[in-house]
């Protein structure tokens, strides 16, 4: 089993920046990252990490977010900035264990002025 724990996001205005982070308590855990979820839309993809720190990113964060992860402590960040209000949504961080998906329970990031 794995449980996550979210912290961060809140409300910046555009051009700003917010930090998200992730920790994975239980077993260990291979790729993670996160997803976001504006009201009405589907959940997409925005950043994932392996374990050997490789990433990808949706093309709408590119440049923009950077996402890192501590295998030592479980835990992964996303890091935002020039944030638009195209990015307010709510941010789920998930895990991969095995053939199991594990999520968080989400973190708001609201962007406007």
């Amino acid at each position: 089993q794995v449980q996550l724990v979210e912290s961060g996001g809140g409300w910046v205005q555009p051009g700003g920046s917010l930090r998200l982070s992730c920790a994975a308590s239980g077993d260990i855990v291979s790729a993670m990252g996160w997803y976001r979820q504006a009201p009405g839309k589907e959940r997409d993809l925005v950043a994932a990490i392996t374990s050997g720190n490789r990433t990808d990113y949706a093309d709408s964060v590119k440049g923009r977010f950077t996402i890192s992860r501590d295998n030592a402590k479980n835990t992964v960040s996303l890091r935002m900035n020039s944030l638009k209000p195209e990015d307010t949504a709510r941010y789920y961080c998930y895990a991969k264990r095995l053939f199991t998906t594990y999520w968080g329970q989400g973190a708001q990031v609201s962007v406007s002025s």
